[in-house]
């Protein structure tokens, strides 16, 4: 206590002692884990205020912070049944559009009487979206005549919400926090000197100091996140991330692994035996693999490749050289339809080369997997495809040497880790048909080496892809029609399975029925989540026997499912998809010789930013383009799902943004670990630390 009695703080000082926060407001910030000075000052800006002029209320954007300028021309109390309370209402206009202020509580005692109709106010706030109109909620209002705006409040910082707490309030704490700060610079310092200087760094506490104390001569600076100091803060968010990667490369690098041998004469062998020619791509990528797995340290290569390319055939001729030599691989799927597919394809690849395939899944009968336990422990199998039942505890393995996991973005970091401990550290080999830019492969996948095949195998028809307005939707099915009558198949694909009361779609189930109603010549199928595994693997078996001609899904069929006689896939409300499944979808057709179709049919109602996804669609087939445009759209977050645990929440950082800091980053990482790699000298203890710290907030894999 002594301390906070001489009037300055420590970056460790609770932030009940700041003068104007108190326990009451200590402990509503405690809630989000913000407990110190530090932590409070490390709650950055997410953008910032422009107050240099007004919006006009045709530029107002729903949950932005603005400031407009109208007239009072109507004020009125609507009272509420619940607890005798009221909403405090000033409409306010612009002369063209009128836009309600509400208030659920007033600011202070007679301010809602101090505003008289016909006078000019400002309006500080944001705008949401109420019933399909405008609403400011709470916003600040001043009258127009009084010096509402200071010169020091040309820009001010936008933090995260926090209930019950104002932004000037968080503000007005952060200038008592830097008034009160003593010799706290320092401290604050995690950078070794030499790396600063190299790079031309300003110190963190200016950057922090310069970042909540915008200068209102540069608000444009600001708003772009160009200033030097949001960018030193930014690239210390993308270095502790790379610093993790490079450090858990190197112990990768120091592991000892399986050094697999053969001969070269094999791979030859091996190419003469099957009936299509691998591309230069396939054999480049194979050349990377081949080198990795001769080595004694561990592989763990990501290979990327978009929709049959051909990274199948590049993994099970990975796993017959690790065979020839005596080795196991266990290859793991995401589903058990990807699982059956897979295993039929090993058994007609790996058998005439004489490796035993196996087959393991969560729906085995017990006494199935008791045997092929015994198989897996004995040696006798050398391949064994499977889903998440490969980790389970009781499976272990005779000679594991190498690890195939497909669609990685569909495992989290953990099952990786967990296939791991299966052996003494084996060979890695993750691939994805989900094209990664490569800003985002650089922050999650920056610990492992990258593959990329960019060349599809002859043969492959190209897809031709529409966008479809919903007056035209019966044209695409009398065209599915024509195109059944071919001879080729067709998927159906929507968003839900049954009817929703919350959600006015079209479901699979229902028009599942109305089609096989009023296309009846047609032999229809219907596939979705909910179905046990053995009704998907049926109606699979009769999809690819052609006996069902055309099948209504889900986005079940969305990974793998490989039927070379299909030529259209019909998307049902196309505004329901991110562009990466949409091109996921798409890429289930096109995979045989005949010319394909792809129908992205829009909803009844869908905004100007789906009709666009469609478009750019419609425009390209390059998976990576479109990977680009979703990463755009959607953020790293939600374009990799909630599966994808190793990616932090960078508060201030945007992969897309700020691409030339994340490589900046990565570079100065990389080149850190290879000048100490244990981090052994004195100038890297703090960030020894930091990497400490950074590793139990990411699981390890």
């Amino acid at each position: 206590m002594k301390d906070y009695k001489k009037n300055y703080l420590k970056w460790e000082t609770s932030l009940k002692y700041v003068k104007g926060v108190g326990p009451r407001l200590g402990e509503i910030f405690e809630k989000i884990h913000v407990r110190t000075v530090y932590d409070f000052v490390h709650r950055f800006a997410r953008t910032y205020q422009d107050n240099r002029r007004f919006s006009s209320f045709a530029e107002l954007v729903p949950e932005q912070p603005c400031i407009v300028q109208a007239d009072v021309i109507k004020k009125k109390i609507i009272p509420l049944r619940a607890r005798n309370k009221k909403i405090y209402e000033i409409l306010i206009s612009d002369g063209n559009q009128s836009i309600p202020c509400r208030f659920f509580t007033m600011p202070y005692k007679n301010w809602f009487n101090s505003l008289r109709v016909g006078e000019k106010v400002e309006v500080r706030g944001k705008v949401t979206v109420f019933r399909n109109h405008l609403t400011f909620n709470h916003p600040q209002i001043f009258p127009a005549t009084s010096e509402v705006i200071k010169e020091e409040d040309l820009i001010l910082p936008i933090y995260p919400e926090v209930d019950k707490v104002t932004q000037y309030k968080i503000r007005s704490i952060m200038k008592e926090i830097f008034k009160s700060l003593k010799d706290e610079e320092e401290d604050l310092e995690f950078l070794p000197s030499w790396l600063i200087k190299q790079y031309g760094l300003i110190s963190k506490f200016k950057a922090l100091k310069g970042l909540h104390f915008p200068n209102n001569q540069r608000v444009d600076e600001y708003l772009n996140f160009q200033t030097e100091f949001q960018k030193r803060l930014i690239f210390d968010e993308f270095f502790e991330l790379q610093m993790y990667l490079a450090l858990k490369k190197q112990g990768w690098k120091t592991g000892e692994g399986v050094s697999i041998s053969f001969e070269e004469s094999f791979f030859e062998e091996i190419q003469k035996k099957i009936p299509f020619l691998l591309t230069t791509a396939q054999k480049k990528v194979l050349k990377d693999i081949f080198k990795d797995i001769q080595s004694t340290h561990p592989m763990h290569r990501l290979l990327q490749g978009d929709v049959g390319c051909g990274k199948t055939v590049v993994a099970l001729i990975s796993a017959l050289i690790c065979a020839k030599a005596g080795y196991q691989t266990a290859f793991m799927v995401p589903t058990e339809i990807l699982a059956e597919q897979h295993y039929k394809n090993a058994l007609s690849f790996l058998e005439p080369f004489g490796v035993k395939v196996e087959k393991l899944t969560g729906k085995m009968k017990p006494s199935k997997k008791r045997i092929l336990r015994g198989v897996l422990q004995s040696g006798f199998c050398q391949v064994c495809i499977g889903t998440h039942a490969l980790i389970q505890e009781d499976i272990q393995f005779y000679k594991l040497a190498l690890v195939i996991i497909d669609e990685q973005h569909r495992f989290g970091v953990h099952q990786r880790a967990l296939l791991k401990s299966k052996a003494f550290d084996p060979h890695f080999l993750v691939m994805t048909a989900t094209p990664i830019p490569r800003t985002l492969s650089m922050a999650v996948y920056g610990d492992l080496d990258v593959s990329v095949i960019d060349e599809m195998p002859s043969g492959r028809s190209s897809v031709e892809t529409h966008r479809v307005f919903p007056k035209n939707r019966k044209k695409v099915f009398d065209f599915v029609k024509k195109e059944i009558e071919k001879g080729r198949q067709a998927y159906v694909i929507y968003p839900l399975v049954e009817e929703s009361e919350k959600l006015d779609l079209k479901n699979a189930r229902d028009q599942y029925e109305k089609l096989k109603s009023y296309y009846k010549t047609l032999n229809w199928g219907i596939l979705t989540g909910r179905m046990s595994p053995e009704e998907k693997q049926l109606v699979m078996e009769k999809f690819l026997e052609k006996e069902i001609q055309v099948l209504v899904s889900t986005t079940v069929v969305e990974v793998g499912v490989d039927v070379s006689n299909a030529s259209v896939m019909v998307i049902e409300h196309a505004e329901r998809f991110g562009l990466s499944q949409m091109h996921q979808l798409r890429g289930r057709v096109g995979r045989g010789s005949y010319k394909s179709y792809c129908f992205l049919i829009l909803g009844e109602r869908f905004s100007k930013e789906s009709s666009q996804r469609a478009y750019i669609m419609q425009k390209t087939l390059d998976g990576f383009k479109i990977a680009e445009k979703d990463l755009e759209i959607r953020g790293p977050g939600e374009f990799l799902g909630s599966r994808q645990s190793g990616l932090p929440n960078f508060k201030i950082a945007n992969m897309i943004r700020d691409r030339e800091i994340l490589f900046l980053a990565k570079q100065s990482a990389f080149d850190l670990i290879s000048q100490d790699p244990r981090l052994e000298k004195e100038e890297h203890q703090k960030i020894k630390m930091k990497f400490k710290e950074l590793s139990k907030k990411i699981k390890p894999g």
